[in-house]
């Protein structure tokens, strides 16, 4: 990494804090341009982006089988966004485990300090991506931790109160991960590979990077002026998030409309993101999106992070390339491609796009 990854450029200020003093105007640095306000009207569209049974993915019914996995595959190429109900995933799990972070991020500052991050890992508790000095900021704090792989993993920066945490981000990074695992063979077995070929091209099960991004949104008293998180498109392989389903927040580009997703109540959402993109040589396209904020109500979200193994060079699939769909992608390593991003923030599309040809996120 480069040494301007080893500290803010500027002392870091806690959305949440901002928020519990009762300001009515948000600071400056918050307010985004003109072009990029969400809308918070009536004139909102709100969307069930394609919703999958995945029971049926393994179903001794061969018709309910191809028919999911047809719906998967769809989702993937149309939409970059799918939601999945019947996972396997405790439902218990995933409510406590939100429960406890709620319950991290009420605690007073100074505890919550104690895990403060810095740029060079994003590792603990943070409010900012990028570290450009005077950059717009979004109106969000997080927290962020590493599951995979277990050279990376370090409990001692996972928090220590609730006293219940550790053991129930552990339980419940296990579970997803595993889910994530299952969701690489349909996403090879749809694109006409070999069952493992996209978790081999990550590094294979052992070598995958896992890690969670808890974000919190505290209510804003202007939420028409701000985000909760820019537009962008996840850098990574997947991202399976577990929204909050009382309050909607994420929004998805779909031919040049911002569309707010309806979460549906114990369900996953899956997006695809840079990484699969790339293997595919875009039969399969990240998407963007960004999260709006409330005026009345604090969001929590948990985002698990599925990527390849940061030392790798990741290309196009040679099984899918062809004279007349060429690699669209020079090779990278996903190292080489998150520091643009660590860097400079989110930046909508341009990442992946600038892979294409010479050029960079502006």
């Amino acid at each position: 990494m480069m040494n301007c990854l080893h500290s803010w450029p500027e002392p870091v200020t806690r959305v949440q804090s901002l928020a519990a003093s009762g300001i009515q105007a948000i600071p400056e640095r918050y307010i985004k341009s003109p072009s990029h306000r969400p809308l918070l009207n009536d004139d909102v569209q709100e969307v069930n982006v394609p919703v999958i049974d995945f029971q049926n993915l393994f179903s001794g019914d061969r018709g309910l089988r191809e028919e999911a996995l047809c719906c998967v595959h769809n989702a993937c190429r149309e939409w970059g966004f799918f939601q999945v109900v019947n996972h396997g995933v405790n439902h218990e799990l995933m409510k406590r485990t939100c429960e406890v972070w709620h319950e991290f991020f009420n605690l007073p500052l100074e505890v919550k300090q104690e895990y403060a991050n810095t740029p060079a890992t994003y590792e603990g508790y943070g409010s900012r991506v990028g570290v450009q000095k005077g950059a717009s900021l979004d109106w969000s704090d997080y927290f962020f931790l590493h599951f995979m792989p277990l050279s990376l993993v370090n409990k001692n920066k996972w928090p220590a109160i609730p006293a219940s945490c550790r053991e129930l981000v552990a339980e419940y990074g296990s579970e997803v991960v595993r889910l994530c695992g299952k969701l690489m063979k349909l996403f090879s077995m749809n694109l006409g590979l070999q069952e493992d070929s996209l978790l081999n091209a990550f590094g294979g099960e052992e070598n995958v990077g896992a890690c969670l991004r808890v974000n919190y949104y505290p209510k804003c008293p202007q939420p028409d002026l701000t985000l909760g998180l820019s537009p962008h498109s996840d850098p990574g392989g997947m991202t399976l998030l577990l929204p909050d389903e009382n309050v909607a927040g994420l929004q998805v580009r779909r031919k040049g409309s911002w569309l707010t997703v309806k979460p549906i109540p114990n369900a996953f959402i899956i997006n695809i993101g840079d990484q699969i993109q790339v293997l595919s040589n875009a039969i399969y396209q990240s998407v963007e999106h960004r999260v709006i904020v409330n005026s009345n109500k604090d969001r929590l979200s948990l985002a698990l992070f599925y990527n390849p193994k940061s030392d790798l060079l990741l290309e196009p699939c040679k099984e899918l390339l062809t004279k007349d769909q060429p690699a669209l992608y020079k090779p990278m390593t996903f190292d080489e491609y998150r520091l643009t991003i660590r860097i400079k923030g989110p930046c909508g599309k341009k990442q992946v796009e600038s892979l294409k040809s010479p050029g960079q996120c502006n």
